[in-house]
């Protein structure tokens, strides 16, 4: 089974509840552990639009394939993108 774009967009989804918990719990930890904590959060909250580009990407690219299915193969030859 290879990854489609709807798995890349949950993941994006996914990701920012990652970063909300993180964070979250960032504000429970000592002092001293306080600001490698929120580094991580932050950096986990960069994660979302790497996850949701790729996401759109291969959903375009499922479009992409699934109208070319459906078009007869003479059409094919006569487009000079395909």
């Amino acid at each position: 089974m290879r990854p489609r774009g709807h798995h890349f967009h949950l993941l994006s989804l996914g990701s920012i509840l990652l970063c909300i918990v993180l964070w979250i719990r960032a504000k429970t930890v000592g002092e001293d552990e306080r600001g490698n904590a929120e580094r991580r959060a932050l950096f986990v909250g960069l994660w979302p639009p790497m996850f949701w580009l790729i996401g759109e990407a291969l959903r375009r690219e499922e479009l992409r394939r699934r109208k070319r299915r459906w078009l007869p193969s003479s059409w094919t030859s006569l487009r000079w993108w395909a």
